[in-house]
């Protein structure tokens, strides 16, 4: 559910059209990898040995066949209550071991090789590779509903600011404003996101009310669009204040991998108590306006190895 009174307000233009590139679908299918692109002999005729005649995937221990020699997955053994799909007779427990010895012997490439992955694994190794694979494509960062959609950033970016309506801003500094007319009345999930575009990356600021315990809370993070090992080369600033009074966060990005909820449920973000918030708010305290302002920054290594911190060319200021 979107929250009601949030003003936006950023003195960078939004977006060039041509800074994001588009796809014309809402989801991104990875092909299998086919072995002439990388170059692995008599491999093809006993990957499809390996492919369920059910499930179409690739089949692992324990490989079930029937008396006629008919292979399929333990998974669908189930599925097809202990009936061949292929010749209708009673599977039984027979395992197919010259099957599963034959795919020790192999070695495939990552199935996300048409992504950019050059990997190549041995059967077993391939899928606890693959569920990790930094070029496996990446879920929509959008906290407000359950959608489905996959693909790289540059689709993310495009599916975002088309299908979701999200705003889009170019630069490293931000200024946000959240009023709401009756704070003592918080749905959980009320929520808020910005996509910011800075040192040529991509970065989600979130910002929402949710209950926690008796009261309200508001919190706001920031997600990078990216792996988390290029997460930690930034860092962010949250800041939120009023009646000469401030809090302030400064932190690393948690990347897109991790799930909304799993970084909102650890609290790694700014987090402001309800009757702070209030505080901030000023006058008689009846109505609640937050100004949340920040930026993004970039950390290098110098040639002796000090840090230092790259600033943008262009910073806008903050009201």
């Amino acid at each position: 559910m979107e929250s009601d009174g949030i003003e936006s307000v950023t003195s960078l233009d939004l977006m060039d059209e041509d800074e994001i590139h588009g796809r014309p679908h809402h989801f991104v299918s990875v092909p299998k990898p086919h072995n002439n692109s990388i170059n692995i002999p008599g491999t093809t005729s006993v990957h499809e040995l390996l492919e369920c005649p059910v499930c179409t995937n690739s089949m692992y221990p324990p490989i079930h066949q029937c008396h006629n020699g008919h292979t399929l997955c333990s998974t669908c053994k189930t599925r097809v209550h202990n009936r061949c799909p292929t010749c209708r007779q009673e599977l039984g427990d027979i395992r197919c071991l010259a099957l599963e010895k034959v795919a020790e012997s192999l070695e495939l490439p990552c199935k996300y090789c048409s992504l950019g992955c050059p990997e190549i694994f041995p059967y077993y190794s391939k899928l606890k590779h693959e569920a990790v694979c930094n070029f496996r494509p990446y879920n929509c960062p959008y906290a407000g509903s359950d959608c489905s959609a996959v693909g790289d950033i540059p689709f993310l970016v495009t599916h975002l600011r088309d299908d979701h309506k999200v705003d889009m801003h170019s630069g490293c500094t931000f200024n946000h404003r959240y009023v709401k007319s009756n704070p003592r009345e918080v749905e959980n999930a009320t929520w808020m996101l910005t996509v910011f575009h800075c040192f040529g990356q991509y970065f989600c600021l979130h910002f929402e009310a949710f209950q926690l315990g008796m009261g309200p809370v508001y919190m706001a993070f920031l997600r990078f669009m990216g792996d988390e090992t290029e997460a930690r080369n930034y860092t962010y600033s949250l800041e939120v204040g009023g009646n000469g009074r401030k809090l302030i966060w400064e932190g690393n990005p948690r990347s897109i991998r991790d799930s909304h909820k799993k970084v909102r449920d650890s609290h790694d973000g700014l987090i402001i108590q309800r009757n702070m918030a209030l505080f901030f708010s000023g006058g008689d305290r009846k109505e609640l306006k937050l100004r949340v302002t920040g930026r993004i920054w970039k950390e290098q290594q110098n040639p002796e190895g000090a840090k230092v911190c790259e600033v943008p060319r262009i910073i806008c200021g903050l009201n």
